[in-house]
């Protein structure tokens, strides 16, 4: 884990407090009034040991053009978490050989197996055939919510859970292949989360709920 102090601007009217990875000079002056800075000690409790449940599911992701690097890499770090086995980057979604891929994804890039497919429905329909229940996460009349749908996977197979473009959503095309639709229940004026919010949520809720 990155070993950092917390820096706080002496300037009496400013008092900006802030992270700073250990040895680095940015933090001697503080970057809001430029005023010199000094080190709080803090005292660094150790991560408590979590036990994790196994996880439901063997889920990879299929990404359906993705816009956003940032997102692609927010995905990585948030599958990493949940035990992905595999994603697959379709389109015009950026690999991690993206620096802002590599950045968001914060080391998950490299632990998790990507492949690039420049046409995610041939990617569906081949990974379909190879034994994948496909389930979309969609808005749409046909979806049904998350938290109420039955998430038993037929025979224990692999499940690949899709997700699409941050605009125009998952290639209508592959949404005929999916039995399953989920969405999330929104009750604000948007009727949609951030795709890689929107991931996190339902790989979570997938595998430990």
């Amino acid at each position: 884990m990155l070993s950092y102090s917390i820096r706080q601007c002496q300037n009496d009217t400013c008092r900006f407090r802030f992270p700073v990875a250990d040895g680095d000079g940015c933090g001697d002056g503080c970057p809001h009034c430029s005023a010199a800075t000094i080190v709080i000690p803090v005292e660094r409790t150790p991560a408590a040991a979590i036990s994790h449940p196994a996880p439901r599911h063997t889920i990879a992701l299929l990404l359906d053009n993705i816009r956003s690097a940032y997102n692609v890499g927010a995905i990585f770090r948030t599958a990493d978490g949940a035990g992905v086995n595999r994603l697959y980057l379709c389109g015009i979604t950026a690999t991690p050989e993206h620096a802002k891929v590599h950045k968001t994804a914060l080391g998950a890039d490299g632990r998790i197996p990507w492949t690039h497919n420049r046409n995610a429905l041939d990617t569906a329909v081949a990974l379909k055939q190879q034994g994948y229940i496909l389930w979309a996460l969609e808005e749409t009349l046909q979806a049904e919510s998350l938290y109420t749908a039955d998430l038993t996977v037929p025979d224990g197979r692999p499940l690949l859970l899709i997700l699409g473009n941050e605009k125009t959503g998952v290639d209508p095309a592959i949404l005929n292949l999916c039995p399953r639709i989920l969405a999330l229940p929104m009750l604000g004026h948007k009727n949609s989360l951030n795709v890689a919010v929107a991931c996190g949520i339902a790989l979570y809720h997938l595998q430990f709920a």
